[in-house]
């Protein structure tokens, strides 16, 4: 039986979808959400149509850049009883295997270029950043870092040696020796901590201070907002390119969400774009680390204690990005949580061939948005809460690839390059 919560008391309900078992999920509707509400001057200091236009011009110069894949989902819409499904496969964005490598990166350069024209008393461009010998020798006096669940953190390492600084980065207890061993490989120093991801900021933001590093962060709090902001209007490009691919405007997006700064650049997106047309927006979260939906349920940011311990690694955060939350609190329709198995499920679904539809290869963490949309789509009143029907158009974002290599062959049962083989043989 599947389990379902809104500001009303829970129900139960036996529809299914052939193609995707039934798991217990909490949906909760957000009655701070106001149709129509405009995206205002102070969100427009968040995240913005011309910020997001000088991150394209920096990103888009990098070795490697290519938009990443929409893939339209036919045959898995059909299942679920809706017009369209376009899932966006950021598997293979400049090599690093998640969307991250926008964010982090990119706000690693713009940290650069703020510090050197401090120094120097003059403005500094990204491009002086790779030409000018004397920029870069500069560069190599400056060390940033990070906590990550591992996606994060190999941005900020990639980032750091594409423009030539330091880099430390810090994991958490349970993040695998896979996504260590990836952040490695660019060059950072990798200091695992005890504890859980919160944890883990803790440590980098003291010996940050200690040391007179700067770090990288994709969660902001009280005193820090800029890097942040940075990191999420990087991230802002990854939908930009989706929508510039789509045949229509989406009417829903599910997306995943840690601190949130992903789902708020998503949703920021289209609200300061089109406020009449918003597409209905759904924030999804492990039941493990749910700071989201509890700070909804709660109408202000409420920290999830514990261990947080969910396979969705990249989704394993217990405390709200401030910035996210002044976009989500009100711009978000709805706050949902799945269990783990739905998204291994969901890691599955992706990997076997779909009457039509591409093979995608999808990690943990990148699955959570598709789920929650087919488990709710199985359910008669929350697609009536949500208003999914036959005419609707839904967009997902698959955020990573097999990042963990190892444990996405122990999850699915093959390896990325046999799932993609099997794809192309049927």
């Amino acid at each position: 039986m599947r389990n379902w919560t809104t500001l009303n008391p829970p129900f139960e309900t036996t529809l299914s979808m052939s193609s995707f078992p039934q798991h217990p999920f909490t949906l909760l509707t957000n009655s701070r959400f106001q149709p129509g509400e405009a995206y205002g001057a102070h969100r427009s200091t968040l995240l913005s149509a011309p910020a997001l236009e000088q991150a394209r011009a920096v990103i888009t110069t990098w070795s490697g850049y290519a938009p990443t894949p929409l893939c339209a989902l036919p045959a898995l819409a059909r299942d679920a009883g809706v017009a369209s499904i376009h899932y966006k496969d950021e598997g293979g964005r400049f090599g690093l295997g998640s969307f991250k490598a926008l964010g982090g990166a990119y706000a690693v350069a713009r940290l650069l270029c703020r510090e050197l024209g401090q120094r120097l008393g003059r403005s500094v461009i990204h491009a002086e950043l790779q030409s000018d010998p004397a920029l870069r020798q500069a560069c190599a006096d400056i060390t940033v870092t990070c906590a990550t669940d591992g996606n994060h953190g190999r941005s900020v390492a990639w980032g750091a040696q594409m423009l030539g600084c330091r880099c430390v980065i810090y994991i958490h207890a349970t993040v695998s020796e896979g996504r260590k061993e990836a952040i490695a490989r660019y060059g950072a120093q990798v200091v695992r901590t005890a504890g859980n991801y919160d944890d883990s900021v803790q440590q980098a933001d003291r010996d940050a201070k200690a040391n007179g590093w700067f770090v990288i962060s994709d969660t902001s709090y009280p005193g820090y907002m800029d890097i942040p902001r940075d990191v999420m209007q990087g991230y802002q490009l990854m939908v930009h390119e989706a929508v510039s691919a789509l045949p229509q405007w989406p009417t829903h997006v599910f997306v995943q969400a840690g601190v949130g700064g992903f789902a708020a650049a998503v949703c920021a997106y289209f609200w300061e774009r089109n406020v009449e047309q918003r597409p209905v927006f759904v924030v999804v979260e492990p039941q493990q680390a749910d700071c989201l939906l509890q700070s909804a349920r709660a109408g202000a940011v409420v920290a999830v204690k514990g261990d947080l311990d969910t396979l969705m690694a990249g989704l394993a955060c217990g405390e709200v990005s401030l910035l996210a939350w002044d976009v989500l609190a009100t711009g978000a329709n709805a706050f949902c949580t799945i269990p783990d198995a739905a998204a291994v499920d969901g890691m599955r679904l992706l990997a076997r061939p779909q009457r039509g539809d591409p093979v995608i290869v999808a990690g943990e963490s990148a699955v959570a948005g598709l789920a929650a949309a087919l488990l709710t789509a199985q359910d008669s009143a929350a697609r009536a809460s949500l208003g999914l029907g036959p005419d609707s158009r839904v967009l997902l974002f698959g955020s990573e690839g097999d990042t963990d290599p190892a444990l996405y062959q122990q999850l699915v049962g093959r390896s990325a390059a046999q799932v993609l083989a099997d794809g192309a043989a049927a």
